[in-house]
């Protein structure tokens, strides 16, 4: 899975923000704000990528738990396919 084309991150005033840019803003209206992590996580996805991988990016960058790390990853996929942000 990955990031739709169109979706881009930017920081911008010390926040972190998706913005639909080109077609995917006639589809998508508004934006996402994420906090470090889900920025984090939102690098990892625009390479073709999967949970297990994710999980083990997130263990890597953060002291968490491997239970904790992978419960948050499903719940930020599920929120962002949910926004129709990921192409899986």
């Amino acid at each position: 899975m990955k990031v739709k084309e169109g979706f881009v991150l930017r920081a911008i005033a010390g926040s972190n923000i998706v913005v639909p840019v080109g077609e995917a803003g006639l589809d998508f209206n508004g934006m996402i704000t994420l906090n470090e992590s889900g920025a984090f996580l939102w690098r990892a996805l625009e390479n073709d990528t999967d949970i297990d991988a994710l999980v083990k990016a997130l263990l890597g960058e953060y002291d968490v738990d491997e239970k904790t790390a992978r419960e948050c990853v499903v719940s930020y996929i599920e929120k962002l396919a949910e926004a129709g942000c990921l192409d899986q």
